[in-house]
């Protein structure tokens, strides 16, 4: 059994990452700091564009701010955006309102000598000075969370120029042009390195990778495409950072959690909300998980939330866990639900017998 420390630990999402089973366990939302809170929206009026948010320092930090005051998760994860990667490396960002991001899309390899060879780190600034002052303002036992998008994720917004239900513009440019995307990928590799080794820097104390679109790589390109570019991001930052706590969210590849851990060397990974927790037990023993609840449920509330959160707590047997959802809170989850859940969770472990209770 994995070693096992009381909730009165001073971090302890970070002594799950570190693999001791914290009872109950920690918990942060992905997509916390967001729409469903007034007090964001609030924010959100007050600025000219979602980017222009992202990039003011201390607007950026109260984003990150008003989840922890609100609800007290264990850890803060830094209001920003994964396109910031792009925007930084000469592929203008910008959010249309309603419909998500645009960048100029690169349809055919010359697009590539567009990009900066390198990451310009300096028109990330202001996202590292929010790092310092969020971590500054943070109460003792709250970890700072960075993250950056995975290149495979990142690669389909900037060969599409925004967001794509099937992902076709990048399957269909990769498989046109495979040199050229194995560069994109690689320059994606490379400039996320050196952003995370700054959010390091700056006081994160852990980070997260999100491959959001996982589930779309075909199985024969998932180490070339995906899992291999975050070996090589996790590999690069502990060249430097040989203690780097590195936590993998591979959307939609639940079924090969121990493969995805074994591929990217992380420290933990994320599962969306369509894996049972129970089957994950034989998988990678003492390996941390985090996960796994349906956003929508939690988002619906009553029974099925309660139903829910019993079948997570109880689903992962006594292996180092953080509670979280399997993907973002979605907009339109009432702020109740998330209390509610928060009362559950911190109430203590529960066993499977009662786990399909009402």
């Amino acid at each position: 059994m994995p070693p096992l420390t009381s909730p009165s630990s001073s971090k302890p999402v970070l002594a799950v990452l570190d693999g001791v089973r914290v009872d109950p366990p920690p918990v942060w939302l992905m997509r916390q700091a967001g729409r469903f809170l007034p007090e964001y929206r609030a924010l959100r009026a007050r600025a000219a564009s979602f980017m222009q948010l992202a990039y003011d320092p201390e607007m950026a930090t109260e984003a990150t701010l008003q989840p922890i005051r609100r609800f007290g998760f264990d850890a803060a994860i830094l209001f920003s955006d994964i396109l910031v990667v792009p925007d930084a490396m000469n592929c203008q960002v910008s959010f249309v309102e309603g419909e998500g991001p645009r960048l100029p899309a690169i349809e055919a390899p010359d697009g590539l000598s567009r990009l900066a060879g390198e990451i310009d780190l300096d028109r990330l600034a202001p996202v590292f000075e929010a790092i310092s002052l969020v971590k500054a303002a943070l109460p003792p036992g709250c970890a700072l969370l960075g993250f950056c998008g995975a290149p495979f994720t990142v690669a389909c917004y900037m060969i599409a120029g925004r967001s794509t239900s099937d992902l076709a513009p990048a399957r269909l440019f990769a498989y046109r042009h495979p040199l050229a995307f194995a560069e994109l990928i690689e320059r994606l590799a490379r400039a996320s390195i050196a952003y995370l080794l700054r959010q390091f820097k700056a006081g994160a104390e852990a980070v997260q990778i999100f491959e959001s679109f996982a589930s779309a790589v075909p199985h024969p390109f998932l180490e070339p495409w995906s899992l291999g570019p975050m070996r090589r991001i996790v590999e690069g930052v502990r060249a430097i950072i040989p203690d780097a706590r590195v936590i993998v969210f591979a959307r939609g590849c639940g079924a090969k959690t121990a493969d995805v851990a074994a591929a990217t060397r992380a420290n933990a990974v994320g599962i969306d909300w369509t894996v049972d927790p129970t089957g994950m037990r034989g998988q990678a023993p003492g390996l941390p998980l985090q996960g796994n609840l349906d956003p929508l449920a939690l988002a619906a509330g009553g029974a099925a939330m309660r139903r829910a959160v019993r079948s997570v707590m109880s689903g992962f047997g006594d292996r180092p866990h953080i509670f979280n959802l399997g993907h973002g809170v979605v907009p339109e989850t009432p702020v109740g639900h998330v209390e509610e859940m928060l009362r559950m969770v911190r109430g203590g472990v529960w066993t499977e017998r009662n786990a399909s209770s009402p």
